[in-house]
């Protein structure tokens, strides 16, 4: 970043991960220059994510589903934005897509990696190189600094803002009391696909086995989740036991995974949630790398069983199998979580 930008705006984004790890960029930004001005471009559905960031100053929705060009609205939307004279937009996706609006607002210094041969929509492009920036945080942070410095290596952690004083309001309309209780979050959804998500069988166990010793378990997940939550919840009927999948918005789980007393999730946008509310996590890994995404926290643990075909990054497993997720059992899980609980 120029030492004269002023008023920079970042395109955010597409997953709730990867918006997590962005918030990393904008305190590296802020830290360079306090009196920033950081706008972030992102799906409408981001909007209270990015709120809880207290680094963004404004929250442009973009109005258009993710993949869809929608030219006349990317048009539009960037002769709004030429109105604000931003003197530089930082592009975290790599798609021609995402750096159409900067360059159509006539942004003058738009900055990202060259990704889909992104020639003249870019003006700033910075090298990848992955072998130095292996995690995505870490290629998120690099477009904050100049090209070639390696040294966003080292990275602010994200935090997101939370409001415990809401949790039992939450809860209340919910149907839960709010007990002295420990509470387990289970969150076994994955909208990646099928590769990324442990056994609804082995979620069950584990969650019947801390319902049995007192704790309440709550089933977290978007309405996508609910027939894996459901598969889970039937297969313990405890009264410890809450299905939540599809009632909470964005905003209260971020509240709800706060108030917990460790996260038990895969690879998904709700563990990078958990960690950014500071809370302790057993990351489960199957298709993915944690050397890639990891939870960003130092009170998570990750659970990996590294076979030689992973991570495959696949959707579906092209072996025809899951054993990435089955050969970790539900015992290994449980043994980690009685570790936390003796720390």
């Amino acid at each position: 970043m120029a030492p004269d930008c002023h008023n920079v705006l970042v395109v955010g984004p597409s997953w709730i991960g990867d918006m997590v790890m962005a918030q990393s960029l904008f305190q590296t930004l802020l830290q360079k220059q306090d009196s920033l001005q950081l706008s972030v471009m992102a799906p409408s559905w981001s909007s209270p994510l990015l709120y809880r960031m207290p680094q963004v100053s404004s929250v442009i929705p973009t109005g258009f589903e993710h993949g869809q060009l929608s030219l006349y609205k990317r048009w539009d939307l960037a002769q709004t934005l030429r109105e604000r004279k931003f003197d530089q937009a930082i592009i975290l996706p790599r798609s021609i897509k995402a750096a159409l609006v900067p360059f159509l607002a006539g942004i003058p210094q738009r900055t990202g990696y060259l990704g889909e041969k992104r020639y003249g929509l870019l003006n700033d492009v910075h090298p990848l190189d992955t072998t130095q920036l292996p995690l995505t945080v870490q290629k998120f942070v690099q477009l904050g600094r100049t090209k070639g410095d390696y040294t966003c290596k080292n990275y602010p952690t994200p935090r997101l803002r939370i409001n415990r004083d809401a949790v039992k309001g939450i809860l209340d309309n919910l149907g839960i009391e709010q007990t002295d209780q420990p509470v387990l979050a289970i969150c076994p959804g994955a909208e990646f696909g099928p590769s990324k998500r442990w056994p609804a069988a082995y979620f069950a166990q584990v969650a019947q086995h801390q319902a049995l010793k007192g704790w309440q378990v709550w089933l977290l997940g978007s309405e996508k989740d609910s027939a894996i939550t459901a598969e889970i919840h039937n297969g313990t009927r405890n009264i410890n036991l809450f299905d939540l999948a599809g009632q909470t918005t964005l905003e209260e789980v971020i509240d709800l995974l706060s108030a917990t007393d460790c996260v038990i999730s895969n690879d998904s946008g709700l563990m990078h949630l958990a960690a950014a509310v500071n809370t302790k996590v057993i990351a489960i890994y199957g298709s993915t790398s944690p050397r890639i995404n990891p939870p960003l926290s130092t009170k998570a643990t990750i659970l990996w069983e590294e076979l030689a075909c992973s991570p495959c990054q696949e959707r579906h497993c092209p072996l025809g199998h899951t054993n990435c997720l089955e050969r970790l059992s539900a015992e290994q899980v449980i043994a980690e979580l009685e570790s936390f609980q003796r720390d």
